[in-house]
């Protein structure tokens, strides 16, 4: 277990924030074990506490700039964490309702060999709340309501070429962004494999 002095720690944060990934290693290996132990007890599942802790860590990468003004960051983390863990117990009671919902009707989930994971589609959402307004406005009333260019024309009451060059716009950031941020996937889950393979 690692230790710092809190002006090592604070110094350690201010090297996470300007990108420095030796040090975001040093931070994952100083607090990642004793987070587990801590989303454990809230989760009461071992699976479900590492994919909290890929998740938070995952965060902190990508938001890392942010870590300049944290003052406790164990405060932090385990703030953080503990509301994390509690939206994926929510969510997996919602999935279990409807798996069994379904199970009662006889409607088996469809599923492809081509899913793709749930941190991708969480930077995808992430890409699409930063969008500017409009943008964002046309992208989810294109890619998520299916409505037509010119049926977004005549809502916004703006041109087809308007929406048509927005739409295109919002695409190409939300596919910027998530290409920026897949190092983030990459990363924490190197360090995982790498911490796991210690552990054995």
């Amino acid at each position: 277990m690692f230790e710092f002095t809190q002006s090592d720690e604070k110094e350690l944060l201010l090297q996470v924030a300007e990108g420095n990934e030796f040090a975001f290693r040093r931070l994952f290996a100083a607090y990642h074990q004793r987070l587990g132990v801590h989303i454990l007890r809230i989760t009461q599942s071992v699976e479900l506490a590492e994919e909290v802790v890929q998740d938070v860590f995952m965060k902190i990468w990508m938001t890392r700039e942010t870590l300049a003004n944290v003052d406790n960051f164990k405060a932090y983390l385990f703030v953080l964490s503990k509301n994390h863990a509690l939206n994926c117990l929510r969510k997996v009671s919602r999935e279990q309702l409807q798996l069994k919902r379904l199970e009662e009707t006889n409607i088996v989930p469809f599923t492809t060999e081509a899913q793709v994971s749930d941190h991708y589609y969480n930077l995808i959402d992430e890409a699409i709340d930063k969008l500017p307004p409009q943008q964002q406005k046309i992208y989810l009333m294109s890619r998520h309501s299916r409505l037509k260019y010119h049926e977004i024309a005549d809502e916004l009451e703006l041109s087809r070429e308007t929406v048509k060059k927005y739409l295109q716009i919002a695409t190409a950031s939300i596919k910027e962004y998530v290409h920026e941020h897949r190092e983030a996937i990459a990363l924490i889950m190197a360090l995982v494999h790498f911490f796991h393979f210690f552990k054995k």
